[in-house]
């Protein structure tokens, strides 16, 4: 199978695509779809929200720490000028036909930067893995599947269970501006078919991951409720169940940056000295590319107007060091994506399984990761707020899951039924969760083939995963302690 970017770069939005009005267009606005896409992200309540949720350090006092949103800008930053690069190339080699080819997809790639996170629980990954075990536990102990009267069961009950069994951030990403982020529809942000087939960093079911199989397949990309959409999406494009070649680029450009800024934040918050960064890299890089770095990182800083010392000194080298490995690397990167060009269009996984590991920069990066791993993200008082963050997502789960699953069918919430439930203690704590993901729970439970089971669990989940680290420990405390 072959891909076009005459489908690729479909700029149909998804309400059209999926059987509703076409947006009307706008007069002299002189923005393609694909700056629209990127504007209306940017002015979305769940990008302000990435403000305060963790990056690797949650509920940090210090400004200068990395937070989702800080990420997100520099992943969306540095994924415009890595694509710009590669379509220019493209442009020159007769692969698109026209300079504005080159501008759509740098535009689509800065979006996708932006969004990649968006489906992101408090606290991070340590978020993910509490949803996760929270339904484990609950399957465990109930055995009940999510179809009436089933019990654990292969098939499209194990598939619905999966979605929150590994749960996944991207594939709430997909869910949160496709559908949750409500305006005059039920169909979030409306982005274009081509923004969110580059979105899609995974590209399995959550019953069709695999460990040993292709990396695009290794964690659910999408969710049941959302299927319907992305069986469109890739009919649109012509992706099929193949990964876009765009979502290649912005998944490096997130390596590239979590892989050097958690190390530079790691260093200015004392959690380690850049003598042990420095260290760790000249004994571990074995390709000669960090010694480079670090011997030019030096000469920069020895040239300095003003002469540093100590702690100001260590944030300096880390913070030239993140510049200069994020510009070799984009350079590798850019030669490997042209290395693989033909292959990427032919929709086929890598071998090596992603750019950065298929470049020259491979073990350079992966080794700043493996420092981040070993002295970073392991630090006490990570590990603290992320325990604190387990116990606070658990407890929240627990409360509101009271509400979603005491609720009558919500048909007609205006029936004796729903007016009786309202009353109710169950009641209150159904109508604390956000009006947002309410609507969405009663529209989707009237207009699916999905269990109710499932959208109740869905309920939950989406609250739960809208909150800011703050406004999640703030409410927990208030609801268990007053």
């Amino acid at each position: 199978m072959g891909l076009d970017w005459k489908t690729l770069l479909c700029d149909t939005r998804i309400r059209e695509a999926m059987g509703g009005r076409a947006s009307a267009p706008l007069e002299d606005d002189g923005r393609t779809e694909f700056d629209r896409d990127y504007d209306r992200t940017v002015f979305s309540t769940p990008v302000r929200r990435l403000k305060d949720k963790t990056q690797v350090f949650p509920l940090d006092p210090n400004d200068a720490v990395r937070t989702r949103l800080t990420h997100s800008l520099e992943v969306s930053t540095l994924a415009r000028g890595l694509a710009r690069g590669a379509a220019r190339w493209m442009w020159r080699e007769g692969h698109i036909d026209s300079s504005q080819r080159v501008l759509d997809i740098e535009a689509i790639a800065a979006t996708c930067g932006l969004i990649h996170d968006l489906g992101n629980p408090p606290f991070g990954h340590a978020g993910e893995e509490a949803i996760s075990s929270w339904f484990k536990k609950r399957f465990g102990e109930t055995g009940q599947g999510l179809y009436p009267g089933t019990k654990t069961a292969p098939g499209r009950d194990g598939q619905l269970r999966n979605d929150f069994l590994r749960f996944e951030g991207n594939a709430q990403t997909l869910r949160i501006v496709s559908r949750l982020q409500l305006l005059a529809d039920s169909y979030g942000l409306n982005l274009t078919v081509g923004t969110l087939s580059a979105a899609m960093k995974y590209t399995a079911a959550s019953d069709e991951t695999s460990d040993t199989g292709p990396a695009d397949r290794k964690k659910p990309g999408y969710f049941a409720s959302e299927q319907p959409l992305v069986d469109r999406i890739r009919s649109l494009t012509g992706t099929g169940a193949a990964r876009n070649p765009i979502a290649f680029l912005v998944e490096a450009c997130d390596d590239m940056v979590y892989a050097t800024v958690d190390l530079e934040d790691g260093v200015k918050k004392g959690i380690v000295s850049w003598h042990e960064v420095e260290a760790f890299l000249a004994g571990n890089d074995d390709s000669g590319m960090a010694q480079r770095i670090l011997k030019s990182v030096h000469e920069y800083i020895e040239k300095a107007d003003t002469p540093l010392a100590g702690r100001a000194q260590d944030e300096a080298l880390a913070q030239h060091f993140r510049t200069l490995v994020i510009g070799e690397a984009k350079k590798e990167v850019l030669a490997a994506f042209r290395r693989h060009y033909a292959r990427l269009m032919q929709g086929e996984a890598l071998t090596q399984g992603d750019l950065i590991s298929a470049s020259g920069a491979a073990r350079l990066i992966e080794v700043c990761k493996k420092f981040g791993r070993e002295h970073v993200y392991n630090a006490p008082e990570t590990l603290r707020l992320e325990t604190l963050g387990r116990r606070v997502i658990h407890g929240l789960m627990d409360i509101f899951w009271e509400g979603a699953h005491g609720c009558p069918d919500p048909v007609d919430t205006t029936s004796k039924a729903w007016k009786k439930f309202n009353k109710s203690p169950e009641g209150k704590v159904y109508n604390l969760l956000s009006k947002n993901y309410r609507t969405a729970f009663e529209s989707a439970s009237k207009n699916s083939s999905l269990p109710p089971l499932y959208h109740r669990y869905q309920l939950v989940t989406d609250y739960v995963c809208g909150m800011t680290d703050t406004f999640a420990c703030d409410l927990h405390a208030q609801l268990t302690h007053g």
